[in-house]
């Protein structure tokens, strides 16, 4: 069962660049491995998803939405969380609205599959695989804190993965929570 998933371990890695409670979306949040963790470090979290089943077992873990965002409306207009997480999931038309969802200062954790992972099996379509750099490009004007295109064992699967700061309301880069991570002795690439 998904929801005994463990979560991403470059999400568990890059976690530590959330402010202490900071909100949370989980997009495309499936049965909450994600929201789950966060909760449980005492982040308010929201997941959004278009199946209400998967849903029906996060009851009380936080704020859910079942929303079809890839045919219907976004479902948050506005809203701004201090971290955006993304697994496994990729429709490029949605990303204007993902990263106007994170908070200046804060964070967008993204993962998914690569161009390359038809030779492993599914996603295997262009249209759900991302080029070299795609994620780099989408978040060109942000600080880039760590990113990886590659190969993964355990299954086999090529993936493209990054960590990025959204510049705070001034248009710079967020100092102040780098200082906090640089202080704590977390390793800022």
């Amino acid at each position: 069962m998904h929801a005994a998933t463990p979560p991403s371990p470059w999400i568990q890695r890059w976690s530590h660049l959330l402010a202490p409670q900071a909100s949370v979306l989980d997009v495309a949040c499936g049965p909450g491995r994600h929201m789950r963790w966060f909760h449980a470090r005492g982040h308010e979290v929201t997941g959004v998803d278009r199946d209400a089943q998967a849903l029906a077992g996060l009851q009380g873990v936080g704020e859910l939405l079942c929303a079809d965002i890839e045919n219907g409306p976004w479902p948050l207009p506005g809203r701004q969380f201090g971290a955006v997480v993304v697994t496994h999931y990729l429709w490029r038309p949605l990303w204007p609205a993902l990263l106007d969802s994170v908070a200046p200062g804060g964070v967008l954790l993204y993962e998914t599959f690569a161009q390359g992972n038809e030779a492993f099996g599914k996603p295997s379509r262009p249209d759900f695989l991302l080029a070299p750099g795609e994620l780099l490009q989408a978040c060109a004007d942000w600080h880039i804190v760590a990113y990886e295109h590659g190969q993964l064992g355990e299954p086999d699967r090529m993936v493209q993965r990054i960590a990025a700061l959204r510049p705070d309301a001034t248009g710079r880069e967020p100092v102040a929570m780098l200082a906090h991570q640089k202080a704590s002795g977390s390793a800022i690439a």
